[in-house]
């Protein structure tokens, strides 16, 4: 069974960083593309970034790039987001997301509040 467990959210103030990170289990975690996903109140979720199976791929959405960086350990089973230079618009709840076997997985999310 795939479970995903979302930590590292809270409240920071603009300009701040946080890290993220996603502790996977219940499937071979080293030999699939894992992603980040967010929804902030009244929007629809989106995607933040991705990274391949074996990390030396990533893709982010525009409005992060440059200020978010995924990344992943295999041997743990975790993969990370680290955000930086935080803005209000990046508050949202924050989600682990995996496609696996034709169905999607998705942890409990994080809350990331960016405000002064």
């Amino acid at each position: 069974q795939v479970h995903l467990v979302e930590s590292g959210g809270g409240l920071v103030q603009p300009g701040g960083s946080l890290r993220l990170s996603c502790d996977a289990s219940g499937f071979a975690f080293s030999y699939v593309r894992m992603s980040w996903y967010r929804q902030a109140p009244g929007k629809e979720r989106e995607v933040v970034a991705t990274i391949s199976d074996g990390g030396d791929t990533t893709n982010y959405r525009s409005s992060v790039k440059g200020r978010f960086t995924i990344s992943r350990d295999n041997a743990k089973g975790t993969v990370y987001l680290q955000m930086n230079s935080l803005k209000p618009e990046d508050t949202a709840l924050y989600y682990c997301y995996v496609f696996l076997r034709n169905q999607s997985s998705w942890g409990q999310g994080t809350q990331v509040t960016v405000s002064s």
